[in-house]
């Protein structure tokens, strides 16, 4: 049983509201990676609201429960949405986490919309990394522009935003070794400077980080990494399937104020949707 199972058995089978009731609430919370502090705080603010509002019945708890979850995800700061003028895309985030992948969903995306974005094959750490976006953009029809192997990331970028034009869009992936935070932040800031640069300032420059939401609480541990060293936009979740509990959004928006733009579901192309925080809530709850 996947968590939001879990969630609507809990409250299906819960006889009434009582102390008891919030006391196993609050452990289920943490169960789905809210983390102690947050889950604790999230059925303590719910037990005073039902008894403000003299709920008694667990199905309207839940709902309230539903309600107090989106307002968690509305502290984070508004999302900066991409416009149709230059518009620089870097996917942040450590290996392992898909962004390469979610580079290419991403570029389908707006390639579905009417743009023709260009891929960036930032990552010239691995040459796998490099490879595999190369894959991508012939799948899709889309130009990758890559360097060899062991060059200046920075320079990828460059040639990137040149190919573009004023009203182009650029995805980039990125290395994601943070065991070497100090270059990998001394890369970064170079691509900064090259965007900034090179595009003036008309264009658009967005940082996705790009989040496992199998990992649980330690996608949290990453974003607080990343948020000191290069100040995202927002994150991505991938491998939000049945597995993932999603938990961690709440505490990335209350805790770091981080939003989340996107959600990717699977392995297509067109498994990629743009995160809505009232329906994520009501998920999360078990409503359907």
């Amino acid at each position: 049983m996947n968590f939001a199972g879990k969630i609507k058995s809990f409250f299906t089978r819960a006889p009434a509201v009582s102390p008891e009731f919030f006391e196993e609430l609050s452990d289920l919370l943490v169960e789905g990676d809210l983390g102690a502090k947050e889950a604790y705080t999230t059925s303590e603010l719910l037990q005073e609201r039902c008894k403000k509002e003299k709920i008694a019945l667990p199905e309207e708890a839940r709902i309230r429960l539903a309600q107090l979850l989106e307002e968690h995800l509305l502290m984070a700061r508004p999302l900066t949405l991409p416009e149709d003028r230059l518009t620089v895309m870097l996917m942040l985030g450590v290996n392992g986490v898909g962004k390469t992948t979610t580079a290419a969903k991403i570029a389908s995306l707006y390639a579905a919309g009417g743009r023709k974005p260009i891929l960036a094959a930032a990552d010239t750490f691995r040459a796998a990394a490099i490879d595999q976006l190369k894959i991508h953009g012939e799948r899709l029809g889309l130009r990758v522009v890559a360097h060899q192997q062991g060059g200046d990331p920075a320079a990828v970028v460059y040639d990137a935003i040149e190919a573009a034009g004023k009203d182009g869009l650029v995805i980039a992936d990125t290395a994601g070794r943070m065991h070497t935070k100090t270059a990998l932040v001394e890369e970064l800031r170079k691509i900064d400077r090259v965007v900034e640069s090179k595009a003036g300032g008309g264009a658009q420059y967005l940082k996705y980080l790009v989040l496992d939401a199998t990992t649980g609480r330690n996608a949290l541990t990453q974003a607080e990494t990343f948020c000191e060293a290069v100040s995202p936009e927002a994150a991505i979740l991938t491998k939000y399937d049945s597995t993932a509990k999603g938990g961690v959004v709440f505490s990335l928006a209350s805790a770091l104020r981080l939003p989340v733009a996107y959600l990717c579901t699977g392995e297509k192309y067109s498994d990629i949707q743009a995160f809505d925080p009232h329906a994520f809530a009501k998920e999360f709850a078990g409503i359907e």
